[in-house]
């Protein structure tokens, strides 16, 4: 967490006394009353004060009076900012956070409809989070890693955001012939690596899960590990892992199991659905619907709540100083003083 402060907030306050003690000045030094002897009359000219364009000049001599004291204070203000010493304070660690995430999502063609709303679901997650180390993983026959674990949040963002543009894809396009070849030809090269050649096997779910499973790496640090897996869980073909073998395979290895279920409807939807929810809670898991709008806050609250495991690293205090904005008023208070003073004197 980082917080805006001052390190010197008493030199504000010098700043303004010494303002306020310089206007004081100011006036009690000012030419008094003119005597006399110092007026020079000119016959016939009291009408002169009287004139629209006399008036109009005083006037304005009054706005630039006015303005010239004004800037001068937001000058006075923004010097004793500069000189209270503006900094950024936030407290680091330099160990990763210790819990790991792995975005594992099934690609396969019954599932390209609805990865986008999955994806969007995963970059809710992701602004949740500071400091988890998150990795994604997609499968169909086989499996490919978009990118390991990794606690760059930018880099993240910006690969989540390159699949879900990838993954916004009609299926149903390629039956009528209407569908965009660059669009294709972004899906196709962001699933390359997922299809094994066996055209007639796809979604092999638990072949997934135990790939997603062994992305985890420092397998000896104590560290709080959650698989977030998407798919509709239509399983065509032999896979290696079933998907039950899958969730055995990684509740041995300690690895939390969160389970998102979204699809089509079908013949066999409803028995493929119950299925993957029964795996999920078989293990302790958490299981929503894509759709359900509670999923983002619960799967936050789980992992979040999932012990964290102190690694002995001791807390850094960082500052860093934020001088810019006082400067930069201090500046433009001073080009504004220099042009309203130069105006004044014509």
């Amino acid at each position: 967490m980082t917080e805006s402060l001052l390190m010197r907030p008493w030199a504000i306050a010098v700043a303004v006394v010494l303002l306020a003690a310089a206007v004081v000045l100011g006036y009690a030094t000012r030419r008094g009353p003119r005597t006399p002897s110092d007026v020079r009359w000119v016959a016939n000219s009291s009408y002169l004060t009287e004139l629209p364009s006399f008036r109009a000049r005083m006037a304005q001599y009054r706005i630039g009076l006015a303005a010239l004291v004004l800037v001068a204070v937001t000058g006075g203000v923004a010097a004793g900012v500069a000189l209270a010493r503006p900094v950024d304070r936030s407290v680091e660690n330099s160990e990763l956070a210790t819990r790991d995430i792995v975005l594992c999502l099934d690609v396969s063609g019954s599932m390209i409809g609805y990865d986008v709303e999955i994806v969007d679901r995963f970059l809710q997650l992701v602004d949740s989070f500071d400091g988890e180390r998150i990795a994604l993983s997609i499968w169909n026959q086989t499996s490919r890693t978009v990118f390991p674990l990794t606690d760059d949040y930018t880099l993240i963002k910006e690969e989540l955001s390159l699949a879900r543009d990838a993954l916004d894809f009609d299926v149903a396009s390629l039956d009528n012939g209407s569908y965009d070849p660059a669009k294709l030809d972004r899906l196709l090269r962001f699933i390359t690596g997922t299809e094994g050649g066996d055209e007639s096997s796809t979604s092999l779910v638990g072949d997934g899960l135990v790939s997603c499973g062994l992305l985890f790496d420092e397998a000896e640090a104590e560290r709080s590990r959650s698989i977030i897996l998407a798919t509709d869980n239509q399983l065509i073909g032999t896979p290696i892992f079933t998907l039950a073998e899958g969730a055995e395979f990684i509740a041995e290895r300690q690895i939390g199991l969160v389970g998102i279920y979204s699809g089509e409807a079908t013949s066999t939807s409803s028995q493929e659905q119950k299925e993957f929810r029964d795996v999920v809670a078989t293990h302790d898991g958490l299981y929503f619907q894509a759709s359900d709008p509670a999923a983002v806050d619960a799967i936050i609250d789980r992992i979040q709540s999932q012990q964290a495991v102190d690694l002995d690293a001791t807390p850094e205090v960082v500052i860093t100083d934020r001088p810019a904005p006082a400067l930069w008023v201090l500046a433009g208070a001073f080009a504004v003083l220099a042009a309203v003073a130069w105006r004044l004197r014509e």
